[in-house]
């Protein structure tokens, strides 16, 4: 079969590799869709593991299963996570998911970005979704980001009348502006250096947007909340400059959301004097459990949740090479997905 193998964020190769084998309890899945995350264009984050097949967002139907397989059948169209926690360990029964050891180890073979890829059972007993057949299967690939921001937007405990800012309008910014109305947010402010991005936000919620680039955001942010800052601030872009901004944005007693990664070499410098008397909380969020997959099904399945609206390129399996290029280069690209037709 063929498969999009990363060997760095501008060199990926069409290779031809074996189809996987699958046990009596797991399942085989035909890839249709699959998107583009901006983990899987963070080199520092990849390069010890290249070369290797990337692709956690993906949607597909079922083509073959195990022999002790009772939760799909064949042909069913699914989603799947490609990480599942165990259950029983202490971080599980703490409801601490994506810290459980096994939620690293259950990881899709090879990867979604290949014709075929194999479901472990724990991924299949837990965390395969069936697509209802209102969703497409590019839809169905906003389940697992659309997830993620649920899930940090429930560990910040996001409040009715709360105000937001949103640091960095890429897809999973957009998406948390969306959320924030849902969870019926007050006012909610998102920033951008892209113009292109912050025309979509208002589509997507924005009751403000800024471009720092020629407006100060704490400026903005403090004229819209009487002067205070926000409740809470999500930064979605992996920089310095954007975690400050976000600090800078919180009211006494906000909350700053982690949402990105910056390369390990960046460190931000806080006091914890400052932090102690203005009660600023920092919380992380990674990932996300099978209990917001479902969460997010359910919102695009509904509408509530505009998942089309967040494509903007689709290349065939073939083209993968330049899907990443668009997701790297161009500012005008949202959500990228990959096709296998």
């Amino acid at each position: 079969m063929k498969a999009a193998v990363y060997y760095s964020p501008r060199d990926i190769r069409i290779e031809e590799v074996a189809v996987p084998e699958i046990g009596d309890h797991e399942v085989l899945v035909e890839m249709k869709s699959c998107g583009i995350c901006g983990s899987d264009l963070m080199e520092w984050y990849l390069k010890r593991r290249a070369p290797l097949v990337l692709g956690h967002e993906p949607s597909g139907i079922i083509a073959k299963r195990g022999k002790k397989v009772e939760e799909v059948n064949l042909e069913d169209r699914v989603f799947v996570h490609h990480h599942v926690a165990c259950m029983t360990c202490h971080y599980c029964l703490k409801g601490d998911y994506t810290l459980c050891e096994q939620f690293h180890r259950t990881n899709i073979n090879p990867g979604g970005f290949a014709q075929f890829f194999r479901v472990p059972a724990p991924n299949l007993q837990l965390d395969t979704l069936k697509i209802p057949e209102r969703v497409s299967f590019e839809e169905a690939t906003l389940i697992e980001p659309v997830a993620c921001c649920v899930r940090a937007l429930n560990k910040c405990n996001l409040k009715a009348d709360d105000s937001v800012a949103v640091i960095g309008a890429g897809t999973t910014g957009l998406i948390h502006a969306a959320l924030s109305k849902i969870y019926g947010a007050s006012t909610t402010i998102v920033s951008d250096l892209i113009d292109f991005r912050l025309n979509i936000a208002t589509k997507f919620g924005a009751d403000v947007v800024v471009n720092p680039s020629g407006e100060d955001l704490t400026a903005v942010v403090r004229s819209v909340t009487e002067g205070r800052g926000v409740d809470l601030a999500i930064v979605t872009a992996p920089n310095l400059l954007a975690y400050k901004a976000g600090i800078n944005a919180c009211r006494k007693g906000g909350k700053l959301c982690v949402f990105a990664p910056t390369d390990p070499a960046a460190h931000l410098r806080i006091s914890p004097k400052d932090l102690f008397f203005s009660e600023t909380q920092i919380i992380p969020s990674y990932s996300t459990s099978h209990l917001e997959t479902r969460t997010a099904l359910h919102l695009i399945e509904s509408g509530r949740i505009k998942a089309k609206e967040l494509i903007t390129h689709r290349f065939k399996l073939e083209d993968a090479a330049k899907a990443f290029r668009i997701s790297l280069e161009s500012k005008e690209s949202l959500k990228v997905v990959i096709l296998n037709k």
